[in-house]
């Protein structure tokens, strides 16, 4: 079942000769629980195109919708609302509240939204990603692997419809690379979260069920992996 479709989706910047075609009629259809990756030369595209789908910018022209809705007729406030609801991010540099501990940092979200906390759901998290010890830490008291795994378990505490990942091993060594890619692949599997993921690494990308190729702001082709 689809859970994503973005159609002839456009970004253009600046205009006549200085006019850049950012995204240039993006065509994409994801389905309910699958892991893609979106790989790419540095300013391909890749990264405008994540900030579209999750409704972080508005494209010049072109639609987006996610469980049938077309985000961007939502005015900004409601936008805001139903990316908090729908759409969990993680990003390459963690993004984590320096002043709030691990526990209260995953569940920021749903607090924000004046939500009750599913707290056996959030224990299930804390277990899955094998930070059950550090419910109390700082950030600060954190490698950069575990504070991913923070980020990780933010982005799938309010149990979003999609998570969208921008190159979220980036700054990590290879070994916490694959290590913390095995636990967005587990998580996503095991809560069923549909995962969208930008990387530049060839083997990051094969971790993903699909493989989406972008250069010049157009789809050049994908693959399914085996």
């Amino acid at each position: 079942m689809e859970i994503l479709n973005a159609r002839n989706l456009k970004k253009y910047y600046g205009n006549d000769k200085s006019l850049v075609r950012a995204l240039d009629g993006i065509n994409l259809e994801v389905k309910r629980g699958e892991f893609i990756a979106i790989v790419g030369t540095s300013g391909s595209g890749k990264s405008t195109l994540l900030h579209m789908l999750g409704g972080l910018d508005r494209p010049t022209s072109g639609e987006v919708y996610i469980d049938d809705k077309n985000i961007f007729e939502f005015k900004d406030d409601e936008l805001t609302i139903f990316r908090r609801r729908k759409i969990g991010f993680i990003f390459q540099s963690y993004n984590l509240i320096p002043v709030l501990n691990v526990y209260e940092n995953i569940t920021l979200p749903i607090s924000l939204d004046g939500n009750e906390i599913d707290r056996e759901y959030i224990g299930e998290i804390f277990k899955t990603l094998g930070i059950e010890d550090k419910k109390y830490n700082m950030p600060s008291q954190l490698s950069g692997g575990q504070q991913q795994r923070v980020a990780i378990g933010r982005a799938l505490a309010t149990k979003p419809s999609i998570i969208l990942a921008d190159e979220p091993t980036g700054n990590l060594d290879s070994k916490t690379s694959l290590d913390v890619m095995g636990l967005i692949k587990v998580s996503s599997k095991r809560f069923n979260q549909t995962v969208i993921m930008i990387t530049h690494n060839e083997e990051i990308a094969q971790m993903a069920d699909r493989i989406i190729r972008i250069e010049d702001g157009k789809i050049l082709g994908g693959e399914i992996n085996e």
